[in-house]
């Protein structure tokens, strides 16, 4: 699945994934007012709203962009209807030809770290029959319980052909009260960058592994190093935009072939027509705003690519 995404960043020659993470907030009040004229204030119609918010950012964007990343939480806290509508939103995704990393944070062990690979990677075995349930092409996963927990989502990717992300260096701000603590001598995440490295030579597939880190563009200096450390490893770089990422900042985290990292935006491509840079677009047409972010963000990394 790695060189599906690779092979999609190099035909779109954008190095970028847009994060689905809708909140109710984001949703212009006319997709809303729609989708509650027909499924009244319910979860049903908040789902609607959801889907179909997702739609038309997905239809303005999808020939400028390699892959999408949905936060599974986003639709949770909509219950049932919520994840029917992540579903249709991965679905909808994979019609258009986009990789999809589903945003799931999984970890655990044993026979519960196998039944979250099987949910959102594998597939699920009912009587004679087998059946692909969520079906991203890579799934984000939390490495604090260790191997036990790594194992079956290796397993599961040698299986289908299919990726992981592993959290390593994140963009929020609280994230050095254990990542940063030193252990033998070094920081936990360049600890947990070996890790993802010996990971990820049990699941090669040309020159990148199929086993990914998750490192935040908030920390350049520690994406610099864990480059070095993971030379076969390709990066998820959240917190681009809304959590001060930019361009400038994220030279390091690719490799010399221009290749070995994917930057996410979410709210700032999906709400976009709430900034004031994009603001001429208005509501009606956010989908629209969210097509310029898209494209002003491309120029913006592949600039800071060139300099390489």
């Amino acid at each position: 699945m790695i060189q599906k995404l690779i092979s999609n960043i190099q035909k779109t020659n954008a190095p970028v994934v847009v994060g689905l993470d809708p909140m109710l907030s984001y949703i212009p009040p006319q997709v809303q007012e729609k989708a509650y004229e027909q499924f009244g204030e319910t979860l049903e119609g908040a789902a609607e709203a959801i889907w179909q918010f997702n739609k038309e950012i997905v239809d303005c964007t999808w020939d400028l962009i390699p892959a999408v990343k949905p936060q599974i939480a986003m639709y949770e806290q909509f219950g049932i209807e919520g994840l029917k509508a992540y579903k249709k939103t991965v679905d909808y995704c994979k019609e258009k030809g986009l990789v999809v990393i589903g945003d799931v944070k999984r970890g655990d062990i044993g026979s519960t770290s196998a039944a979250y690979a099987t949910a959102h990677l594998g597939k699920v075995q009912v009587g004679s029959k087998t059946y692909s349930v969520f079906d991203e092409d890579f799934a984000t996963v939390n490495p604090y319980l260790g191997t036990d927990g790594i194992q079956p989502f290796l397993d599961v990717c040698r299986q289908e052909k299919k990726g992981i992300f592993i959290l390593v260096k994140t963009s929020n701000p609280s994230s050095g009260e254990l990542q940063d603590k030193i252990s033998e001598g070094r920081p936990i995440y360049e600890l947990m960058g070996e890790k993802v490295r010996a990971w990820g030579e049990t699941c090669m597939d040309g020159d990148y592994s199929c086993v990914g880190a998750v490192v935040g563009a908030t920390y350049p200096e520690q994406g610099k190093i864990l480059r070095k450390l993971m030379p076969h490893t390709f990066i998820l770089v959240p917190g681009y935009g809304a959590q001060g990422g930019k361009g400038a900042d994220l030279v390091h985290f690719f490799n010399p072939d221009g290749l070995g990292a994917i930057i996410n935006s979410s709210r700032g491509i999906i709400a976009a027509y709430k900034q004031e840079k994009y603001a001429k677009f208005g509501a009606e047409y956010f989908g629209q705003a969210s097509r310029a972010a898209v494209e002003d963000m491309i120029k913006d990394i592949n600039e800071a690519r060139m300099r390489i």
